[in-house]
């Protein structure tokens, strides 16, 4: 899918450490050679680069038999210890089940004193991202639950990693919004969220329950921001939006990516995370492609 790049497309690709080679209407993506910047201006014709795969657009369909994922992330629930049945019935603070009337500002403020399940007990902030009241965001970018730089900031996608993301975004024409911040003329809006909206305690992994607990207000969102097309960055945020696609979930992520999958009607499209992208500059090309089928997938939505 051959996408035009300007100047600052260009400038953030290059920002990411991706190399674009565009001949004629086709394109091709490498990561930038780790010795490049020690090679002279000129010092020779530039190498072609290597043959890519180009990723597949095939739109897996979700079985009809298959249950909502809510349906079947509430059978997890269902089976979580008496704890959480009793931190339900404590008080408003942890019961969700009026998350699907609530506004951007409420839902905050919700998830800001939420009770509901362990995971509260790591919270300094919650970091669930809002918009401003009837703004909706072509693109949503969903990571694991928050870590320490993101329980600090109170958002999802801080520091190191959040920079490389704001690149990547804007490489596609598209950058961060919030409630308080919208995105500069002439840029789509991406709302970014976690999959959970507090960060577990001591950094653990969350329990099934508290995944399913939580995903109301990812859920909520994804009904508010109405996207076009949906990133899953991490590990959890595939387990829980690639719900409706079991065949894919015991996949590596190598195998994941590339195919065009569905959450809710919703395309969705696998792809590393930041922080795994700051480790391994290698696979910035790969992440670069994975943006390109995205852009694609969004494309078709009305």
């Amino acid at each position: 899918m051959p996408l035009d790049l300007d100047t600052r497309q260009r400038a953030m690709l290059l920002e990411m450490g991706v190399h674009v080679w565009l001949p004629g209407t086709d394109f091709g993506v490498q990561a930038a050679p780790a010795a490049s910047a020690a090679t002279p201006a000129g010092a020779g014709a530039r190498p072609a680069p290597p043959p890519r795969a180009t990723p597949t657009l095939a739109h897996a369909p979700a079985p009809a038999s298959a249950r909502p994922p809510v349906a079947a992330l509430a059978s997890l629930a269902a089976k979580a210890s008496p704890a959480i049945a009793v931190l339900k019935s404590a008080g408003t603070a942890n019961d969700l089940s009026q998350i699907h009337t609530l506004g951007w500002a409420a839902l905050q403020q919700t998830a800001a004193t939420c009770q509901a399940c362990g995971l509260c007990a790591g919270r300094n902030h919650s970091t669930l991202g809002t918009l401003a009241e009837g703004q909706t965001a072509r693109w949503l970018v969903v990571g694991d639950p928050p870590d320490e730089d993101e329980d600090a900031a109170g958002h999802p996608f801080a520091a190191d990693a959040g920079l490389l993301l704001d690149n990547m975004l804007k490489a596609v024409g598209a950058a961060r919004a919030s409630a308080d911040q919208p995105p500069a003329p002439g840029l789509d809006a991406a709302l970014l969220a976690n999959v959970t909206a507090c960060r577990p305690p001591h950094g653990r992994n969350p329990q099934p329950a508290e995944l399913a607990q939580c995903a109301a207000y990812l859920q909520r969102q994804i009904a508010l921001a109405q996207p076009r097309v949906i990133l899953a960055m991490g590990r959890f945020a595939t387990q829980l939006l690639l719900a409706e696609h079991p065949e894919a979930l015991a996949l590596p992520l190598g195998k994941q990516r590339g195919t065009v999958y569905r959450y809710r009607g919703i395309p969705v499209v696998v792809t590393y995370t930041p922080k795994a992208l700051l480790r391994s500059s290698q696979d910035k090309g790969k992440a670069w492609a994975d943006l390109c089928l995205a852009v694609e997938a969004g494309r078709g939505q009305a």
